[in-house]
């Protein structure tokens, strides 16, 4: 659908304020891609609701005219996910940005789906509590759900769907639904709220969120472990999670992209394969233990080199060079785009899904940084070329293929974090098989004319 008609536009413009609806040209090509090379068509127009009510009243009136609806929140995803691949409308929830209530007695807060991460944390930080799913980015809280954002500090305290305990949801044909309760627990009936958590908005647009939070902790402890082998240090993480240590971040870098981080950052860190690891506690003494313990597993992995007690800035300065890691990436190589693989395994499996990843990256030829959230098993390879030349993107796409492929022969996944979207429809089947077959049927049950986020996941 490349344009609304005249009676559409006025249909509309009576949905929502004049302010907030568009069919500009600039507006509509704001909203075709995300941070990915993933570019869609370009929508007939934007819609931005400020209430449950009125995107009730707009599926309602789409799904009567037959008109695809792509929710949007940040346009941070790396796999198209919020990309429109049929035009049809756009509804941005950026407006929907209310931090509804703080509870922190029960350690909850009730959000609207427009709420960035960043800014729910300086407001629950107040309170000595925080939402500690981090994907770097800052996401919508919206976007978070639909996708099952996690990141750096997964290993410790899980992803996103640990944290939602009850939706309002907008089904595609306008009906309101709750699900989950604010309990902290329940055994009543099928967990639709988890059914929700990672759809994508294929199956409705989430309006608000009941989130659980955490208490922020009271100490921090950095460390920075070098090896000589990538083999060393990826067989480090494994002794590291079955330890028992609990690290609440894990993560592998490869030379290649600590070289980028030294050059743009100036970290003055070892060019050699390395873990960042952080530990949380509640006092220094136990914090300093389990460093202890984790230093001597290590060097019996053949770390050369182990620092810790960093001081706080360093510290900072660390998570923020790995945090930037893709842009980091994306600015050494100007005019270029990236395909980033997103593959997550069993620990045992992660050193050899490791190495397997660094030497296909040599036998392509390719150009690509491994690095990942080791503690969870979690892989990214952010590839790098030409998006115009043909043969060297497929060849990118081989290699992303490849490594996929493999997870999934380990018994993991094809996307740790970030989601189907585009990228990852192509290994729906041969991860889920049968079940895959039962995912269609959910979504026919619930959104039988597909204009819910069309082309995403099936």
């Amino acid at each position: 659908m490349k344009e609304f008609t005249s009676a559409q536009i006025k249909s509309l413009t009576a949905l929502v304020e004049p302010d907030r609806f568009s069919i500009g040209q600039s507006n509509r090509e704001l909203h075709i891609r995300d941070i990915s090379a993933h570019i869609g068509m370009l929508p007939a127009g934007i819609v931005w609701p400020i209430t449950t009510e009125e995107i009730s009243r707009i599926l309602n009136w789409t799904y009567a005219e037959g008109i695809p609806v792509t929710p949007w929140g940040a346009g941070t995803s790396t796999e198209g996910n919020p990309v429109p691949t049929v035009g049809g409308l756009v509804m941005d929830l950026t407006r929907m940005d209310k931090i509804i209530e703080i509870r922190p007695k029960d350690l909850q807060a009730d959000v609207q789906p427009g709420v960035l991460r960043k800014e729910l944390n300086r407001r629950t930080g107040r309170f000595g509590l925080f939402f500690p799913p981090d994907p770097g980015a800052d996401a919508t809280i919206g976007g978070m759900i639909a996708n099952n954002a996690s990141g750096v500090q997964t290993v410790k305290y899980g992803a996103t769907k640990d944290y939602v305990m009850r939706l309002n949801i907008v089904l595609p044909q306008g009906q309101v639904i709750h699900t989950g309760c604010r309990a902290r627990k329940s055994s009543s009936g099928f967990d639709l709220t988890r059914l929700f958590v990672g759809s994508e908005g294929t199956l409705g647009v989430v309006t608000e969120a009941t989130l659980r939070l955490a208490g922020i902790p009271e100490h921090h402890l950095a460390t920075t472990v070098v090896f000589d082998t990538l083999q060393n240090a990826s067989e480090a993480v494994e002794v590291l999670i079955g330890s028992g240590l609990e690290p609440a971040a894990l993560e592998l870098l490869t030379p290649g992209l600590i070289r980028l981080m030294n050059r743009e950052q100036g970290l003055g860190l070892p060019e050699k394969p390395s873990l960042f690891c952080e530990f949380h506690g509640i006092s220094e003494t136990a914090l300093n233990e389990a460093v202890g313990v984790a230093r001597d597993l290590c060097k019996t992995c053949g770390a050369t080199d182990f620092r810790y007690a960093i001081e706080e800035q360093k510290r900072k300065d660390l998570w923020r060079a790995r945090h930037e890691a893709w842009e980091t990436i994306h600015r050494a190589h100007p005019g270029k785009e990236t395909l980033i693989v997103d593959a997550a395994v069993p620990i045992s499996s992660y050193p050899e899904m490791i190495l397997f990843s660094q030497d296909l990256l040599d036998k392509k030829g390719a150009v690509g940084y491994v690095f990942g959230h080791a503690g969870d098993g979690n892989l990214h390879v952010v590839l790098v070329g030409n998006l115009k030349d043909r043969r060297e993107w497929d060849v990118l796409e081989e290699v992303n293929r490849e490594i996929v492929i493999q997870a999934i022969r380990f018994g993991g996944t094809c996307t740790g974090e970030h989601g189907v979207g585009i990228g990852k429809r192509q290994f729906m089947d041969l991860e889920h098989g049968e079940s895959y077959a039962l995912m269609k049927q959910i979504k026919q049950l619930l959104d039988p004319k597909g204009l819910m986020n069309p082309g995403k996941i099936f």
